[in-house]
């Protein structure tokens, strides 16, 4: 019943996830919000939401770790599984905007919550208010920047501009179906979890930084390996990047704020965020050596393998 609960409840998540961004996108537009600021705001925190309703109950729950092994290993897979296996099919074209802002912005969110967390071991309702308080920051100037560049080509593919017509019913019931499916979702999930973890005699950290943050991130991950299938533009490392800027910023920010999140297992601090620390950081020199502003097949599987390293040692230690 443990592995039907994880896959139900991981089937609810990406069910209500693309219900909740539908039914956020379609009344954006009824509320005349520009399609740039849909595309960099309600499509990147409706695509948060289901880390956010994981890390929520689990919290909630008692199960912190859960609550922190989510985002930091869905951070990681992030970079190592899906932007690895990305490049491994079709090599990645990299805009400047990543070193200019999107990857100063993720090592500054992934060293802030090593600090934090090291500080007291707890992120507090304060340090929450924090995080999001970086949020707001960086969403103000990527807007700026985007409305300066007058759009992206990004946004324009995000944004599906015919949910502009949808009927203010269709709306409702579709943010119903979707927060109902969330919430289901991730009470199945934490329930299955911290069975599983039990049955295996490890700790809901471990179940947490790999199997969750893996289900967490199959959205991702399917999406990126159709479009490199079909050729066609596949997903950008700064929306990869983005993602994880949501993740730290966002969910646990948001988390600590309803219920503050202790550190329960010590690997926490001495192994997963100093993982999550160095694939974050790894990226700046695979995007400029040898070849400059791309990640081709080699690089692809240099992520992935190490990605198997961190699921190896992470399970056997």
């Amino acid at each position: 019943m443990d592995y039907i609960y994880v896959l139900i409840g991981l089937t609810l998540l990406v069910v209500g996830g693309e219900f909740l961004v539908r039914s956020s996108v379609a009344l954006s537009f009824r509320l005349n919000i520009s399609k740039m600021v849909i595309g960099l705001t309600v499509v990147s925190f409706a695509t948060s939401a289901p880390e956010l309703l994981v890390s929520l109950q689990a919290a909630i729950s008692g199960f912190s770790d859960i609550s922190l092994g989510n985002v930091i290993g869905s951070n990681i897979a992030n970079i190592g599984l899906v932007l690895g296996i990305t490049a491994i099919i079709s090599p990645l074209a990299i805009d400047k905007g990543f070193y200019k802002l999107n990857w100063p912005v993720m090592m500054i969110l992934s060293v802030a919550l090593y600090f934090i967390l090291k500080s007291g071991e707890i992120i507090s309702r304060t340090e929450g208010v924090a995080l999001l308080l970086m949020l707001v920051v960086y969403l103000w100037i990527l807007i700026r920047k985007a409305r300066q560049e007058r759009g992206t080509e990004l946004v324009d593919e995000e944004v599906d501009e015919s949910l502009s017509k949808t009927s203010s019913f269709k709306i409702i019931i579709w943010l119903i179906i979707g927060g109902g499916a969330l919430y289901a979702g991730s009470e199945l999930l934490v329930r299955g979890a911290v069975s599983l973890a039990q049955d295996f005699g490890v700790t809901e950290r471990v179940i947490a930084v790999t199997m969750i943050a893996v289900g967490t991130s199959i959205p991702e991950l399917a999406a990126s390996v159709i479009a490199a299938l079909k050729k066609e533009k596949a997903i950008s490392l700064g929306n990869l990047i983005g993602s994880n800027i949501f993740n730290i910023a966002s969910v646990l920010g948001i988390t600590a704020i309803i219920q503050p999140i202790a550190v329960v297992s010590p690997e926490v601090l001495t192994n997963d965020i100093f993982w999550m620390i160095g694939f974050a950081g790894i990226l700046l020199p695979l995007a400029f050596l040898p070849k400059s502003y791309e990640i081709g097949r080699k690089r692809g599987i240099l992520l992935v393998a190490a990605y198997a390293v961190f699921i190896g040692i992470t399970i056997l230690k």
